[in-house]
């Protein structure tokens, strides 16, 4: 067994060894200086007959000033097939999350894939995330065990089909994290979680890893929908891959700079999947995105807890939505997700309710695709939204009121579960109209009406009382638009 550090900027690392009856194991140190490549791998020469490769790592975390990045150094696995963007070599990526992982035939430490340990070089692959101004030293110990390789895990994934209620609306969380990457839930616990907020589908978005894609067969039931897909966490944003096929593995290996995002949206669609960059305006390193919205099949606007960020990102979305009416190209659809972790992290917090014509991977997609959907803050809170015209043309959210330009358009907007909210009617222009607070029992109605020569598209909100004179108040509920006119 063999090692080195590589990759440019890296100090080459030394390291000793032993052997114990059955078991090799080696340690080898270094330092990454700040600068540091994105990514650095070690290589491990690994002998034939070797049943298990277990690594575990530690590194410094010094103190460092005010203001400054410390340490945060996150690892990961390629076997023989070597380390290729977009290759098959990827066997695992535990991030930060985990301090030591291990690689069998017939099990495989949560964020890694089972599989045999082939003869060969593999590869740890070390992620410098933030470098301490006077370099990161690490220390990783690497163990092979010899001996039969043990039974390979059978395989079996979710169907792609629940019981459905034919064509209607449905909720769903996109954006979820078990322990297969950084959270810290089963699962079964995410899946309870799920039917407990009224969910009727949720997608599997673990960090860089479809490892957990072959753990969530036992959860799903004619009532819970299981979509498969991760989020896909570059160094210049995150996309969740949302419902793509089985097993499917999505690099994530570059930045915005490299040009190389448009062959992995790609990636996402050939395998099924939409391509949802999420909390686009997020402040944590490398969460800002960075790739432009021409790949996206969709935004993800709300996530989590209503925030300043997702102000923003409202914000930008809307001005997206008056770009594509006044260049008369496709617009992007919104949507909302808890991107829960770990207690006390609430599921379906928000929610993303779409019109699918049935509970199927296809179906809620398309409906997905299409921005047939409004995000809510809970189950409890549900809306209604059309516009119609003098001839009784009718349109509801992600359609289109195909009307003359003067014709008089009648605006009506339905609320329930939103006590103390106020409803609010948003064209290309702004706001135009806003309703005195529902009463308690939180159900409550508006009509509006307008032209399409004066609101190319009409979209609504519901908003808790303000936290802030003057500003609007947190977000319970908002629709994707209806655009009126023709195209």
């Amino acid at each position: 067994m063999t090692f080195a550090t590589s990759g440019a900027g890296a100090e080459a690392g030394d390291g000793d060894g032993d052997r114990d009856g059955d078991r090799q194991k080696r340690t080898i140190r270094g330092t990454l200086p700040a600068g540091s490549p994105d990514f650095v791998y070690v290589p491990v020469e690994v002998p034939p007959g070797v049943r298990e490769l277990r690594v575990s790592y530690t590194y410094g975390k010094p103190t460092v000033p005010a203001g400054t990045t410390g340490n945060a150094l996150d690892i990961g696995v390629f076997d023989e097939r070597g380390t290729e963007l977009g290759g098959k070599g990827f066997r695992g990526w535990s991030g930060g999350a985990r301090t030591e992982f291990f690689i069998r035939a017939d099990d495989a430490t949560p964020g890694y894939l089972p599989g045999p340990v082939r003869p060969g070089t593999w590869h740890i692959a070390l992620g410098p995330y933030t470098v301490a101004p006077d370099g990161l030293p690490y220390e990783i110990t690497i163990t092979l065990t010899h001996g039969s390789p043990g039974t390979p895990v059978r395989t079996v994934y979710p169907p792609e089909r629940a019981g459905g209620r034919g064509r209607d609306w449905y909720r769903g969380d996109c954006h979820l994290h078990s322990w297969y990457s950084d959270g810290r839930r089963t699962p079964a616990e995410i899946a309870a979680l799920a039917r407990a907020a009224g969910l009727d589908f949720i997608n599997s978005s673990d960090h860089n890893t479809p490892s957990a894609h072959a753990h969530w067969a036992g959860e799903a039931g004619d009532d819970l929908l299981i979509l498969l897909g991760e989020e896909v966490t570059t160094r210049n944003g995150h996309v969740v891959a949302l419902g793509t096929d089985p097993g499917t593995f999505v690099d994530w290996r570059y930045r915005a700079r490299d040009n190389r995002f448009g062959r992995f949206a790609r990636e996402i669609r050939r395998a099924g999947g939409l391509v949802v960059p999420a909390h686009p305006h997020a402040t944590c390193v490398g969460c800002n995105w960075k790739f432009g919205f021409g790949e996206a099949d969709a935004v993800e606007v709300w996530n989590g807890a209503y925030s300043p960020e997702d102000e923003m990102a409202l914000a930008g979305w809307d001005g997206m939505l008056v770009a594509s009416v006044r260049q008369g190209r496709d617009w992007i659809p919104a949507m909302g997700n808890s991107d829960a972790h770990r207690d006390p992290d609430p599921v379906g917090r928000p929610q993303t309710v779409v019109l699918a014509d049935d509970l199927t991977r296809e179906a809620i997609q398309a409906g997905l695709r299409a921005g047939r959907s409004y995000v809510a803050e809970a189950k409890d809170v549900s809306v209604s939204f059309t516009a119609s015209g003098p001839r009784g043309e009718h349109a509801g959210i992600g359609e289109r009121l195909t009307v003359a330009p003067d014709a008089q358009v009648t605006v009506r907007l339905e609320a329930t579960g939103a006590p103390g909210c106020t409803l609010r009617i948003i064209t290309d222009q702004g706001v135009l109209f806003t309703s005195a607070p529902l009463p308690e029992s939180g159900t409550g109605s508006a009509q509006w009406r307008t032209t399409a020569s004066y609101a190319a598209y009409v979209r609504a909100e519901l908003r808790h009382p303000p936290v802030v004179p003057g500003h609007p108040g947190p977000m319970a509920a908002f629709t994707n638009p209806i655009f009126l006119g023709r195209r």
